[in-house]
């Protein structure tokens, strides 16, 4: 299952520049993760600042 972004997101970017495989980009007033490319490695919850970023 691919990470999602909640609405806790406060469009740092700390998560998109820790993506190993760049599934992670800038949406509509929060970063957003596709969920095809994720691989599920956990980096982006381990670096967010809020904890937006949480596994399916």
């Amino acid at each position: 299952m691919a990470y999602k972004i909640s609405d806790d997101c406060i469009s740092c970017g700390a998560c998109a520049a820790e993506c190993p495989v760049s599934a992670i980009s800038e949406g509509d007033g929060k970063y957003v993760i596709d969920a095809d490319t994720c691989i599920d490695c956990g980096s982006c919850e381990s670096t967010c600042p809020v904890g937006a970023p949480q596994a399916e």
